[in-house]
């Protein structure tokens, strides 16, 4: 019997199996285990940058820490420095009220002295009284001459303790026969800010013989 291969397709020969499929295997790591390291890597790189940040962390903490202690201490160190600077003010304050108490003191003994010494300076003259009403003082004394005056008003201008020396009342004394006196009261206006400059002895010896 005779059979036509209407499809033109050759057939197999009996008593042949057809060649098995050879497998080839494919080149390269599997992409599963390229995940799992990348995973690891980005898990590494992830755990390292969470440790640097806590320890950025703890270190602005404490930073933070030392910065309040010191900002209390400073405070601690500002109020004492501030209590002291009080306690210096208080005593400098307290010191100037005892000087001006001790110069209050000792103004009318130095000015007594500073008297006391001009009339010794000045030859021929003695004081017999004075009177202090605290703007000016009065002098009344006795003199040998109209010169001796003049001298004593000029050195008591000299002191700088007085702004003016002016004569209030001058007369011959004729209860001394023996010697020739001169009574005498001056009018001493006391200085603050200075003393203008003293008149010359021969004027005011003139303005005394004028006036006895």
């Amino acid at each position: 019997m005779i059979r036509i291969n209407l499809l033109g397709i050759p057939r197999a020969k009996r008593g042949k199996r057809a060649a098995a499929a050879v497998s080839v295997p494919s080149e390269g790591p599997s992409p599963v285990f390229i995940g799992l390291v990348l995973f690891l890597a980005v898990g590494a790189v992830l755990g390292y940058l969470y440790l640097q940040v806590n320890k950025e962390h703890d270190k602005l903490q404490n930073d933070l820490k030392a910065a309040i202690a010191e900002n209390t201490r400073l405070a601690d160190v500002k109020a004492t420095y501030e209590r002291n600077l009080k306690q210096v003010e208080a005593f400098k304050l307290r010191a100037q009220a005892i000087e001006k108490l001790q110069a209050a003191q000792s103004g009318p003994v130095n000015l007594l002295n500073l008297v006391a010494d001009t009339i010794n300076n000045t030859d021929a003259v003695w004081l017999q009284a004075m009177t202090d009403d605290g703007r000016s003082i009065d002098f009344t004394g006795m003199a040998l001459s109209p010169d001796a005056v003049a001298d004593l008003m000029v050195n008591l201008q000299k002191t700088g303790a007085f702004r003016s020396v002016e004569i209030k009342e001058t007369s011959q004394d004729n209860s001394v026969k023996e010697i020739q006196a001169f009574r005498f009261e001056l009018i001493c206006e006391k200085a603050t800010q200075g003393a203008p400059s003293a008149q010359s002895p021969q004027s005011t010896a003139s303005k005394i013989e004028k006036k006895g």
